[in-house]
């Protein structure tokens, strides 16, 4: 089984074909990716790039342009003081899947 390390929005992955990830939100329109693989694990041999390895492609296709993460709520609080906020957050993914490792 062959597995690679990716860079997809500054973020690193170790995927395998046919796994879904979740990235960072991608622009509005990409429907596929095709990036360059900074490390591949094929069986028992492993190739590092310098930066990429040369000649291996990954292709990644779209599966969700925009998924919502868990929330997380953000509690701000004085003692004594009677002051309290509270805020939530939602972070917003694109779910892809990887098509192929070439």
């Amino acid at each position: 089984m062959k597995q690679a390390v990716i860079l997809v929005g500054g973020k690193q992955y170790l995927v395998a074909e046919k796994e879904t990830l979740r990235v960072d939100l991608l622009p509005e329109g990409t429907k596929e990716l095709e990036t360059e693989a900074l490390l591949l694990i094929d069986g028992e041999t492993t190739k590092v790039g310098t930066p990429t390895v040369k000649g291996v492609k990954v292709s990644l296709k779209v599966v969700e342009p925009e998924v919502k993460g868990e929330k997380v709520r953000v509690i701000r609080y004085h003692s004594k003081k009677r002051v309290h906020k509270e805020n939530g957050h939602r972070q917003k993914y694109s779910l892809v899947e990887v098509v192929s490792i070439k």
